[in-house]
């Protein structure tokens, strides 16, 4: 559920109209070049294989090379090959010197230099994607979505939302009111343009284009360079790094533009949402300094491909080699649509989930006969936005509400009576039954000491406040939050399984007993009713 996570936290600490507004005051306050990042060679020469070049050279060259050929015991072909490596090597040199020794076949100290720098530009997008689209991919898509087709995201944020799909068809039921949500997620899918398919799949294409280049493995070509005696500066062979090279080349030629600054705010939106809590966090100073350091990168990315004749220096060696586009990104309408019946669904779950729970808590007044509910004083609720949030909290309530509202001032002198001079069908009975009122009469010691633990002063609320405030990293800090509120819910656990099992107990040995008392009945009914709530809550998320 991450992804969900996310991307309400995203949504709604940031509205699609602030988003706008943010994207129009960056195009404003950015000057970013449109200039292609890739500007790919058509040159005749520089296409196909040597054997297609060969082909379309006129005869009497063929023939040329035909009798060169025969006085060096070679193919004309291969006559052909070494002359256009000749050719190629010398234009490299001419274009780019100290780049390539074709004669050597070794990559020499500028291109090692010019290497080491792509890397470096590269690197800078590895960092933001993992904070991003590898965390979460789905939440991203949705989140791009909604800049990209503002009028789908609206059209799906409100047609799903089963509020508003209760207010428009009343009395419709539960299993109708998801199918009716999910409904609309394939009817906002048909509405998507051809436009909005396009600009989508440019953008997730583009981001799949900078993952490959970010976690490319540059350390690879570069420690296969080294000095050897007599050269100035790091050299290598090219045939060691060849496939490495021509991979490269592909992710290059495939990131032919410049990503569009819609897919960037989404990408360092996405950077930044965890310091938005932050003292003086200011998401437009932000989202300015990653725009620029990414500017930055870009511009490193496209002096390499203007001054690194990458190409022609992999088809000296290969011959036959011409860049090819790499897949990826066809799958994001898919993800977009899972992304929101996943969510469609989550929803259409947590609203009758609340439902329930407001069922429950009227269940649960009902049968405190307008005794006082006692909420826990330090758990997190609407009027204490700031307290611990533990997952059990009203069942805990409820047990206390019931302990201090029924049990003692109504039910405990006649339970007692009945453990002192009541008739126990078996003699193991008398024990299990003082074990089990013990139980339910030290059951407000247990809660209150469990609730002081939850305060800033004990134990589980200081820990929790001290991993709140915790300055390490965000995984980290989310994993020592994470392991206080496991190590509270346990807690609590053991106090409801406590309380039901002796409430289970004494009902089934009250109920063995056969009691005439109407008193000792009445007993025998309030606990079933608290079981039954108890039931209905373990079954239910807090």
């Amino acid at each position: 559920m991450a992804d969900l996570d996310n991307f309400e936290k995203l949504v709604s600490g940031l509205t699609l109209e602030e988003r706008q507004v943010l994207l129009e005051r960056l195009k404003g306050q950015t000057n970013f070049s449109k200039e292609p990042l890739y500007v790919q060679n058509t040159e005749p020469q520089n296409q196909g294989t040597i054997e297609e070049g060969y082909e379309r050279l006129p005869w009497y060259y063929r023939l040329w090379f035909f009798f060169i050929g025969f006085f060096r015991s070679k193919s004309p072909i291969e006559i052909f090959g070494e002359k256009q490596v000749a050719i190629l090597g010398r234009r490299i040199d001419d274009f780019s010197p100290g780049m390539y020794n074709y004669q050597k076949r070794m990559l020499l100290p500028l291109f090692y230099q010019r290497i080491g720098k792509l890397k470096e530009a590269s690197r800078f997008f590895y960092t933001a994607l993992d904070s991003s689209v590898n965390r979460d991919r789905y939440a991203f898509f949705a989140f791009l979505a909604s800049l990209e087709m503002p009028e789908i995201h609206k059209y799906l944020q409100n047609e799903t939302d089963p509020e508003i799909i209760t207010e428009k068809n009343p009395g419709i039921s539960n299993s109708d009111l998801r199918l009716k949500a999910l409904a609309e997620v394939d009817k906002a899918m048909d509405m998507i343009t051809d436009e909005n398919r396009t600009a989508m799949y440019f953008n997730v294409r583009t981001l799949f284009c900078l993952k490959q280049l970010s976690s490319f493995l540059f350390d690879r070509i570069l420690t296969s360079f080294s000095i050897k005696p007599g050269e100035e500066g790091e050299s290598c062979s090219i045939n060691i790094v060849r496939e490495l090279l021509e991979n490269l080349n592909n992710v290059l030629f495939s990131l032919k533009a410049v990503p569009p600054l819609t897919l960037l705010e989404s990408l360092f939106i996405f950077v930044v949402q965890d310091k938005s809590e932050e003292n003086g966090f200011d998401i437009n100073m932000e989202l300015n300094n990653h725009i620029s350091k990414a500017e930055n990168a870009i511009s490193v990315i496209r002096q390499f491909n203007k001054t690194v004749p990458l190409t022609w220096i992999i088809r000296c060696i290969s011959r036959s080699f011409s860049p090819r586009e790499i897949s990826g990104g066809e799958d994001w309408l898919l993800i977009f649509k899972e992304f929101w019946k996943k969510r469609a669904d989550t929803l259409c779950n947590e609203f009758l989930m609340e439902n329930r729970q407001r069922e429950l808590l009227k269940s649960s007044r009902d049968f405190l006969k307008d005794r006082e509910f006692r909420m826990l004083e330090y758990v997190q609720s609407d009027s204490n936005t700031d307290g611990f949030p533990l997952e059990k909290a009203f069942t805990i309530s409820l047990l206390l509400s019931f302990h201090m509202g029924i049990f003692m001032p109504d039910m405990n002198k006649s339970l007692y009576s009945f453990l002192n001079n009541g008739k126990f069908n078996r003699k193991e009975h008398w024990g299990e039954f003082t074990d089990s009122y013990n139980k339910l009469l030290n059951l407000e010691v247990k809660i209150k000491k469990f609730e002081i633990e939850l305060s800033p002063e004990g134990d589980f609320g200081r820990r929790y406040l001290q991993a709140r405030q915790d300055m390490s990293s965000i995984p980290l800090k989310r994993r020592k939050i994470q392991l206080v509120l496991e190590e509270a819910a346990e807690e609590a656990d053991i106090i409801i399984k406590e309380a039901v099992d002796a409430s289970n107990s004494m009902v089934n040995i009250l109920l063995a007993a056969n009691e005439k008392d109407p008193v000792i009945n009445e007993n025998i009914m309030e606990l079933q009713k608290l079981l039954n709530l108890l039931d209905d809550m373990a079954i239910i998320r807090e």
